[in-house]
């Protein structure tokens, strides 16, 4: 991997981690792209982006992590609990269905089932949640085990959070947030196991890779985080519907 791919890579990774349009199905067509091997160097290389993700969210959001919002991480933890068992449990059956065809086919389900959302989803801010810190247990609950699609490569992580939130009665702001928050432990939880898992392979990786990569996952993922709110207040998420079965159809015509 060239200084240039880690740049590349740490632009999309960023990017894409907290919008709606799936970090990892990108990282996928563009490590094809590029010609980049998945190895475990490269594997490498993608927990030191995710970590910086995962700092951008901390950064942006810095009040929340506090003891004082002791009630809204036990909220975010059950909501993260789903995904934790699914992709402990079938973690081996889940690298099988990591392909350019199947992330194509889930960019379009997925950009399908946003504008369905869209289309019977009436704001309405005076019964709609927009502070993350009012959500219920069994709103969690329900966004948790909405996220557990996000196991399915192409479908976004993101995505299927945020539709379980807009689902519970969340605003479109609130449902980015609790995405946003609901990444930490959940990339955490990744990051630290392939860390564990490859940590040999730091020593073989290009230092300065892995330094270009994360300083530029973390600016442009913490730019996106406070873009993305911002574009919310708005615009809904027509655009991310049409993007993604846009993108689909390109992949499915190329690959």
């Amino acid at each position: 991997m060239t200084v240039f791919d880690s740049i590349i890579l740490g632009i999309i990774e960023g990017f894409t981690e907290f919008l709606p349009i799936s970090s990892t199905g990108h990282l996928i067509v563009a490590s094809s792209f590029l010609g980049i091997d998945q190895n475990s160097v490269t594997k490498a290389y993608e927990v030191i982006i995710q970590f910086a993700a995962i700092l951008a969210v901390v950064f942006n959001y810095k009040d929340k992590f506090s003891i004082k919002k002791i009630d809204l991480w036990t909220k975010v933890f059950l909501a993260f609990l789903p995904i934790g068992a699914v992709g402990f449990i079938f973690s081996h059956q889940i690298k099988e269905l990591f392909s350019i065809h199947i992330v194509a086919i889930m960019f379009i389900v997925g950009g399908v089932v946003f504008l369905a959302v869209e289309k019977f989803f009436i704001p309405n801010e005076t019964k709609l949640i927009d502070d993350v810190e009012e959500v219920t247990i069994k709103q969690s609950l329900f966004i948790g085990f909405a996220q557990v699609f996000a196991l399915i490569p192409g479908t976004s992580r993101a995505g299927s959070t945020i539709i379980g939130a807009l689902l519970v009665g969340l605003s479109r702001k609130a449902s980015a947030e609790f995405s946003f928050l609901l990444a930490f432990p959940v990339m955490s939880a990744v990051s630290a196991y392939d860390l564990l898992k490859h940590y040999r392979e730091f020593s073989d990786a290009n230092l300065l890779t892995l330094v270009v990569g994360f300083f530029v996952a973390f600016i442009v993922a913490y730019l996106t985080i406070k873009l993305f709110l911002a574009f919310l207040e708005k615009f809904t998420f027509v655009a991310f519907g049409v993007y993604r079965i846009i993108f689909g159809a390109i992949l499915l015509l190329i690959y």
